[in-house]
């Protein structure tokens, strides 16, 4: 491992341990944070969200495992309630609850596919849900970068981000590391927390 190496993987490390003790749950700010706290401030050494993640994931494993699956049981659980509330607008789940570096601090993130923005706001007033609007810049493989709506609400002390897409952008392919999808289905999650379920019977 080169020295620039080693010093992305100590940066991504005490980033994932900010974020993990600290409830940040932007990788930006973990990021910085963690470079300023080991003197390091060449942008080429940084770690990508990606490498902090990978950290994240070994850092539970490490320092907390038990309470970190549990933790991640119920966040997925609690996105699975979600996705069904809009299964209209074919919910994908993203993020760290997805991928398994999430803990309490994190948000649900899901994406969305509508017609209009108007369409999930009548769903969440329907369904009593008081939420914020805001705005999201997806990150496509393409390079382009166009604001999308946002709406924000909070289920059992977690905050769930919704991100909207126009139907027309289903199957565009978000950047990502690898041969590793940006994110999961209903079905998808179903079958994590099935494997959650059957590796806590075999313990």
């Amino acid at each position: 491992m080169s020295r620039q190496d080693r010093i992305r993987l100590r940066i991504a490390q005490e980033a994932a341990r900010i974020m993990s003790e600290q409830g940040i749950d932007e990788h930006g700010l973990a990021r910085r944070k963690a470079a300023s706290r080991l003197g390091v401030g060449a942008i080429r050494s940084h770690p990508s969200d990606e490498e902090i993640n990978a950290a994240l994931i070994e850092y539970h494993q490490i320092y907390k495992p038990q309470a970190h699956a549990e933790e991640l049981v119920r966040l997925r659980n609690l996105a699975a309630e979600a996705m069904r509330f809009l299964a209209a607008f074919v919910p994908v789940l993203s993020g760290g609850v997805w991928d398994g570096s999430a803990n309490q601090y994190s948000p649900i993130v899901l994406h969305l596919f509508a017609d209009t923005p108007e369409d999930v706001k009548r769903r969440l007033m329907d369904g009593g849900i008081p939420f914020d609007e805001e705005e999201h810049t997806p990150p496509f493989d393409d390079g382009k970068q166009t604001k999308q709506p946002a709406f924000t609400f909070y289920a059992d002390g977690t905050r769930i981000d919704l991100l909207l897409f126009p139907l027309t952008w289903k199957g565009r392919t978000l950047r990502k590391r690898g041969d590793q999808r940006p994110g999961g289905t209903l079905a998808d999650v179903l079958a994590l927390l099935g494997r959650h379920a059957q590796s806590s019977l075999e313990k």
